[in-house]
């Protein structure tokens, strides 16, 4: 019961797809208003404990978590919407030699391969 309560209370402050913020169309509008509100609860707890220390290590702690949240979501919407993004054409490692040895012979390797060991 009390877990159910604490889960259903995360998701309706912090899940932008069921508090309030969701009726906000555009997802950086809406993250920023949801930054902009952790800041405020920043400044309040920081006014609270009656440290600028506190408030300040808040801020960035919320600024810093916020921020890799947001980079992780995008890189996830690039990925869906655009995977060629993370492809580069004709791409290959520029250190890697177009030519191995074996048992002391040279074995050129195909011109056409783009390198990389997991490929």
């Amino acid at each position: 019961m009390m877990r159910t309560f604490i889960y259903n209370s995360w998701n309706g402050i912090m899940n932008a797809n069921m508090n309030p913020l969701k009726n906000i169309p555009d997802t950086n509008v809406r993250h920023m208003v949801l930054q902009i509100l952790a800041w405020m609860w920043c400044i309040c707890f920081g006014m609270m404990v009656g440290s600028i220390t506190a408030f300040g290590i808040s801020l960035f702690a919320h600024a810093f978590i916020l921020a890799a949240i947001v980079i992780t979501v995008a890189t996830f919407e690039l990925a869906q919407t655009k995977p060629s993004f993370f492809l580069k054409k004709d791409y290959h490692t520029p250190s890697r030699s177009r030519a191995i040895y074996y048992k002391g012979k040279r074995i050129e390797l195909d011109a056409r391969d783009v390198g990389g060991e997991h490929e």
